[in-house]
């Protein structure tokens, strides 16, 4: 099989692989989903039953299977409500089956949809069951004490009992001013596209109540998505927050539930906060070892407000402020609370990105932190990269799990590292108790590996494992082969890949420039699949270069923060520096020198030929931003601020201005520009006005729409095609036999 087949027919090689883990309290057993087979693309629910200290249970490896798509739908195709795909899309989840459950706190129940209905699972007997529901379903909960259940429903949030009794709606949609309907418990375009919230509902810990919040879109300027392929279809309505226009009306509320599932007396009661100067309710925690706590920014993102609510009044407090001149990061599993009620954060403090509990820093510059993926009684588990004052020789795009103390044995500071030494290899890890599942990808080897580990007391020795969750993926039929290190003055992170059996002094290869180069937007990373088109293109006849300048994520704060403002020029200008410094110790021909990307990487690919045409002699834009404009608020802002106040920043960032369009005399280079029809994140809009401009100015180009197709592009026959496209337009244009 070919590789474009292989990696299309595989969704880049993650069928198949195991995924979203949750470990019981107690260690005692793993919950999972993974599909049949690296082509399979219907996740089952599995639970791996570890038998508690002594080993796997008594059928054998302790796996077994909980929930079986095909089995509960007796054959039958799903069928998806308008918010799950949404929901999808936001995820850029594109497999089927059980894409997603929720566990109670004992992990005993767990809560999933499949085909917009609501099954509840016994994780311990595998006893599964259907609770009938009044519309599609759309992220279903289990209460923490595994009473009941919450889910959303054509815009109610309802609850039911465990066996399906008393199913009723704890907050409803309301008509709006302008004829449209109030939403709860989802989270709206920005959360779920940029803030990496996904969520619109939080049980608290008694299971009694619950904090929702309220949608109210209708101040959202409308976008129409249209199918020209069938032009008989009505075009989907989109609420797009586009920069400098409102967003959604996004308040939060308290939830009385009661103890018999109906809404208590008073029912509901707001949440109080200043949403004029904080309008996004970025993060939201509610445990046990303190008050809900919420995150909210400021519209320019330039202010944090850490706030505890009390759950009486609906009233809350300022716990914590940060402030920043740039931008304010948002991070994965923060705030949180301690089990003693200190607040944990990451903060960028003295040039490094800090984990901190309380008032007290845990880690120093030598650590660069990613993620909070786990507080325990004396620990936080967390994931980081080389920070700025690691060694010179630290490896290049590594990402390891480590712990820190906060009290108890490790009280006098420090962390050690947890995933392995040695091999740079790309880690995450959740636990249980004293459990963890850690995941790990490498170089030298295909796929991850997900291993349950026996964490040991603080300098007792190294972490036992205790089961590996075997991978159905596929194995690639090409070897990824590239080569990190960092190059120039600046000391750029990037991945060169060969063709296969290239040998030294063979002679000067074309080059194909194959990156991000944005924010969010790490390529350069230690793991093998992650080249794999790469080395694809490579064997093509290319020398591929991979460059993570500033602006992508991974190195400080400041590399993240020097695009403030400057986006096109700071990006484009590392890309060259990069690819001329690494000329000089690998053979790549400058006279003929490739670019491509997607998303952010298209915008850079299009950039690259229209503003350096000196350096770039092709370029193929996949879905490209190419008006600032045109994207959304939480994200654009950031990085540009607002269009009223900084057009003339608008107009140098984006391709479709003079500005954009201008570059010193010389040769103009043949582009591909290809995009979906049917994205609703980076919509068409964009590509046709870069077009239309190109026009305008005399430039020749080319453009492939995609019928049907939205930002993912996770059709196999398409994924297919469009590698072979890019390398045939990349050859020809490059005079590459």
């Amino acid at each position: 099989m070919s590789f474009p087949r292989q990696y299309a027919r595989t969704q880049r090689f993650t069928l198949g692989a195991p995924r979203a883990f949750t470990v019981a309290p107690d260690g005692s057993r793993i919950v999972f989903l993974r599909s049949r087979g690296g082509t399979d693309r219907a996740n089952l629910l599995w639970v791996r039953d570890l038998g508690g200290p002594g080993g796997p249970g008594p059928d054998g490896d302790g796996e077994r299977v909980v929930a079986d798509p095909a089995e509960l739908l007796g054959g039958a195709d799903e069928r998806l409500s308008s918010e799950e795909r949404a929901r999808r899309e936001r995820s850029r989840e594109g497999s089927a089956g059980v894409v997603g459950y929720a566990t109670d706190s004992a992990v005993e129940t767990a809560a999933f949809a499949l085909s917009g209905r609501l099954f509840t699972a016994d994780l311990r007997t595998a006893a599964v069951r259907e609770l009938p529901t009044p519309a599609p379903v759309v992220d279903p909960r289990p209460s923490p004490d595994g009473r009941r259940v919450a889910y959303v429903a054509d815009g109610a949030l309802r609850v039911a009992d465990r066996d399906g009794g008393s199913d009723r709606a704890v907050a409803e949609p309301e008509e709006t001013r302008g004829g449209g309907r109030t939403a709860w418990g989802l989270a709206e375009f920005a959360a779920a596209e940029e803030m990496d919230r996904s969520r619109g509902f939080w049980w608290s810990p008694d299971g009694t109540r619950m904090l929702a919040a309220r949608v109210d879109d209708s101040p959202v300027r409308r976008w129409w998505i249209a199918d020209p392929a069938n032009p008989e279809s009505e075009p989907a309505e989109v609420a797009y927050p586009a920069a400098g226009t409102d967003n959604a009306e996004v308040t939060l509320h308290l939830l009385d539930i009661g103890d018999g599932g109906e809404a208590g007396e008073g029912g509901r009661t707001e949440v109080a906060w200043d949403r004029v100067r904080y309008p996004y309710l970025a993060r939201v925690h509610w445990s046990a070892a303190g008050p809900p706590l919420l995150l909210v920014q400021s519209r320019d993102q330039r202010s944090h407000l850490y706030l505890t609510v009390d759950t009486a009044t609906g009233r809350t407090a300022p716990l914590h402020a940060d402030e920043d001149p740039a931008w304010l990061e948002l991070f994965a599993g923060v705030p949180v609370w301690t089990p003693d009620g200190r607040l944990v954060r990451i903060a960028d403090e003295g040039g490094a990105r800090v984990l901190v509990v309380g008032d007290r820093p845990l880690t120093s510059a030598a650590l660069h932190v990613r993620a909070v993926l786990d507080v325990g009684d004396e620990d936080v588990l967390f994931s980081a990269s080389a920070g700025p004052d690691a060694p010179g020789d630290s490896p290049v795009g590594e990402i390891a799990v480590y712990r820190a103390w906060f009290r108890g044995s490790g009280d006098q500071g420090g962390w050690e590292r947890v995933s392995p030494e040695g091999a740079a290899h790309i880690a995450s890890a959740v636990r249980g108790g004293d459990t963890v599942v850690l995941s790990t990808a490498a170089l030298d080897r295909p796929g991850a590996r997900a291993e349950a580990l026996r964490l040991p007391e603080t300098g007792k020795g190294a972490p036992a494992s205790l089961a590996v969750i075997a991978s159905h993926a596929e194995t690639p039929v090409l070897t990824a082969r590239p080569r990190l290190l960092r190059a120039g003055a600046r000391r750029i992170p990037a991945a060169v890949l060969l063709p296969t059996g290239y040998r030294d002094g063979e002679g000067v290869l074309p080059v194909l420039m194959d990156p991000y180069g944005g924010p969010h937007g790490q390529r350069v990373v230690a793991a093998h699949n992650a080249h794999l088109t790469s080395q694809w293109f490579a064997d093509q006849g290319f020398a591929v270069v991979v460059a993570d300048g500033r602006g992508t994520p991974g190195n400080s704060p400041a590399w993240e923060k020097a695009v403030a403002g400057d986006l096109a020029g700071t990006t484009l200008d590392d890309q060259v520096e990069a690819l001329h410094a690494l000329a000089e110790s690998h053979p790549l021909d400058l006279s003929r020198v490739g670019i491509r990307g997607w998303s952010y990487g298209g915008y850079l690919a299009a950039l690259a030929v229209l503003r350096r045409p000196d350096v770039f002699h092709a370029a193929v834009a996949g879905a490209p931003v190419t008006d600032w404009r045109l994207y959304d608020t939480h994200y654009t802002e950031r990085y540009l601020g607002l269009p009223r106040e900084r057009p003339e920043v608008y107009a140098a960032n984006s391709l479709v201005t003079d500005e954009g369009l201008s570059a010193p005399d010389g040769p103009h280079r043949p582009l591909m520009i290809v995009h979906g029809l049917a994205d609703d994140n980076v919509v068409a809009a964009h590509t046709l006005r870069l077009s239309s401009a190109l026009l305008a100015a005399g430039r020749m180009h080319e453009v492939l729409p995609l019928s049907g197709v939205t930002h993912m592009t996770p059709q196999e026959r398409v994924a297919e095609n469009l590698l072979l496209l890019q390398v045939a337009f990349l050859k020809r244009s490059l005079g590459v036999a």
